[in-house]
């Protein structure tokens, strides 16, 4: 391994004297004259000098020279590949400044060598964790993918910054490559969700070691009204906010509506009605899976224990936009039925917050901070809270509060006929053969 050390420093000092001319610097007359016959200093004395001479060395050291003097391309790929292996056989016991030369050559050598030989070296590359870190960026921001691919998805050595660069810039194919690495965090996974096109999107949601920001599982939650591999990769995530998949399983029940009425206009009624049961099973059993809505409930249960409810809490977590808390927050100030506090929440419209709102009693300002809350992506201007607000100022207390009643009469009905249909007496006895 000291061999491989002392070849790399000796083989670069040569490769920059020869730059300068052959003038030697005072420092490196000075280290030589310690070890005159190999021109490098002897770390350990136990080390014969002659075994720096090996002929092989010699010959490298002449062709490096050589080729910065002006080689062919056959030279140029003849000593690229020496100095990759001798790279390769010892990266673990290279200092940062070994390292640092190694990466002046090897980028010097591949800058006009043929694309399978750049590829070749991506692949040895993209897999040593101290791999010379520019040479590295310089394969992973080449136009050919083959070249591009290897350290993409494999090297350690690319930084954030260096994947949100590439990213942004570089073809669909570089965006694939970076969707299957290891690890990735939110703002790469932010460029490559809003850049990248089906292939991309598709592979970064199924890679379990990404992570996704709010904005991203939006993003993406609104793809799914179109694609239902995506909606179905989506729903697997052990990682989806509970408010991003009741989002998810609102906007996959209207598409799953749309299609059945198409297929049966007569029975529209119908099939609204029951997939809104489904919808409602599935939003009640997300709540009673999920540990922030547990954890959320058992604080405003202590909370409501000690004091009442007010606008003013409501007011606190819509403006925090935590989800799970104001849920909890204006289902115990209505009270409201959990899961339509959720749709009113997460539905693009304005009608329900404004008839929720009202029926709680809440000023216009708490009202506004339900309206504004991130997740459902009303994105609102001026002019659409000013047009809000007179209907809210319109809208009678009185009227709400029965509009929210007849909901919730209409689930209890549902309720029943459900569970009656569902029970043994209602069941036809089996037919016998």
């Amino acid at each position: 391994m000291q061999i491989g050390q002392y070849f790399c420093t000796l083989l670069v000092r040569r490769h920059k004297r020869a730059i300068r001319g052959g003038k030697r610097t005072v420092a490196e007359a000075k280290i030589e004259r310690q070890s005159p016959s190999s021109g490098f200093p002897m770390r350990n004395a136990s080390l014969p000098a002659e075994k720096l001479q090996r002929p092989e060395c010699e010959s490298l050291i002449d062709e490096l020279n050589d080729v910065v003097a002006g080689g062919d391309d056959q030279q140029r790929l003849r000593i690229l590949e020496r100095v990759a292996d001798l790279f390769a056989a010892g990266s673990r016991g290279y200092s940062s400044d070994q390292i640092a030369l190694f990466d002046d050559v090897l980028r010097k050598l591949c800058a006009d060598i043929e694309v399978k030989a750049r590829a070749r070296l991506a692949r040895r590359m993209a897999r040593i964790d101290n791999a010379p870190p520019k040479l590295v960026r310089v394969l992973a921001f080449d136009d050919a993918v083959a070249v591009a691919k290897p350290v993409l998805i494999h090297s350690r050595q690319l930084s954030d910054a260096d994947l949100i660069e590439n990213a942004s810039t570089k073809s669909q194919d570089h965006l694939l490559a970076i969707a299957q690495r290891l690890k990735l965090s939110e703002p790469v996974t932010n460029v490559l969700v809003e850049r990248g096109d089906r292939r991309v999107v598709n592979r970064v949601v199924r890679n379990t070691g990404a992570r996704f920001s709010l904005a991203g599982y939006n993003k993406l939650t609104n793809m799914a009204r179109r694609s239902r591999k995506l909606t179905l990769a989506l729903a697997r995530r052990s990682d989806l906010p509970r408010q991003t998949f009741l989002k998810l399983l609102e906007t996959a029940s209207a598409a799953v509506r749309e299609e059945l009425e198409r297929s049966n206009p007569q029975a529209a009624e119908a099939i609204r009605d029951t997939i809104d049961d489904v919808a409602t099973r599935v939003q009640q059993e997300a709540r009673e899976a999920s540990r922030r809505y547990a954890a959320a409930l058992r604080d405003a249960n202590r909370l409501f224990n000690a004091q009442p409810f007010t606008e003013a809490n409501i007011h606190a977590h819509a403006h925090a936009q935590d989800f799970e808390r104001t849920v909890i927050a204006l289902v115990k100030l209505g009270p409201f039925p959990a899961d339509l506090v959720e749709r009113a929440l997460l539905d693009k419209g304005e009608d329900m917050i404004l008839i929720l709102a009202k029926a709680a009693g809440c000023s216009w300002t708490t009202t506004k901070e339900l309206l504004l809350m991130h997740i459902a992506e009303r994105n609102l201007q001026p002019d659409n809270l000013a047009r809000f607000f007179d209907r809210y100022k319109k809208l009678p207390r009185e009227t709400a509060r029965n509009i929210v009643n007849f909901y919730g009469q209409r689930v209890k009905l549902r309720a029943t006929e459900t569970d009656a249909a569902a029970s043994p007496s209602a069941q036809a006895p089996p037919q016998r053969q």
